[in-house]
């Protein structure tokens, strides 16, 4: 993702954001809500790991405010793999977070002030530990995408799926990240059968010209192996690389 050109696309028939308010907080009572709706009975379709708003069991909870009602009656059927850095380059901070949290602190770094006030989320964001975050239930549609295209198809948001992984175009993603991926991948196929492998995409593919990531350090051919097998699970806490 690149927050200068995908950031600020309202969706059609949003109106344009408010000013800015507070960043949600989520307290110990609100832990427990949310893990009150991590298991669903057969009547929602069973699916303990994810529940029926789309919060995936095992990720931790921080609601974007840059998210909205996807269109009614619209299909989830496209999973977009994305990669982000705040600043470029640089994996040390909480910058992502506050990024998709709306409270970038503009004065931080002097990329932020060209980026400060864009509103942009994803629903999944992989650090390079594999450390798992959830901003947008799957049910909501992201802001991820920007202008783009799919098979024919445009408004991908409306749609999709967005996971970020914490990264470069030109830097190797790390052990924990592909084997956090790949879980959260079958996990959302198991959910949403209108995603099919061939209906997974870069966000390279679905905005050609303007876009490049998840880029050529993302190897694409061991993703789709590692979605075929149940492989093992990640560690919650793993050791940073």
């Amino acid at each position: 993702m690149n927050p200068e050109t995908d950031a600020a696309i309202a969706p059609l028939g949003v109106a344009s954001p408010k000013a800015r308010s507070s960043p949600v907080r989520i307290d110990a009572a609100g832990h427990a809500r949310a893990d009150a709706h991590a298991v669903v009975d057969d009547k929602a379709g069973g699916y303990a790991d994810i529940d029926e708003e789309g919060w995936l069991a095992g990720g931790e909870r921080r609601p974007s405010p840059s998210q909205d009602a996807r269109p009614p009656g619209t299909p989830i059927d496209l999973l977009v793999i994305h990669n982000i850095s705040l600043p470029p380059g640089d994996f040390s901070g909480d910058w992502i977070d506050d990024l998709f949290l709306d409270r970038l602190d503009p004065a931080a770094h002097p990329y932020f002030r060209e980026i400060a006030g864009l509103r942009v989320s994803a629903h999944l964001l992989i650090r390079r530990n594999g450390r798992l975050l959830q901003y947008v239930p799957f049910e909501q549609r992201a802001w991820h995408a920007g202008v783009s295209r799919f098979a024919g198809r445009g408004r991908c948001n409306d749609f999709s799926i967005g996971i970020e992984l914490e990264g470069t175009d030109d830097i190797p993603f790390t052990e924990a990240q592909y084997a956090r991926l790949a879980e959260c991948t079958r996990r959302i196929l198991r959910r949403y059968p209108g995603i099919t492998e061939d209906r997974i995409a870069g966000h390279a593919e679905i905005a050609p010209g303007r876009k490049t990531d998840p880029g050529p350090a993302f190897d694409w051919n061991r993703y789709r192996r590692s979605i075929r097998s149940e492989g093992r699970a990640v560690d919650p806490d793993p050791p940073s690389e």
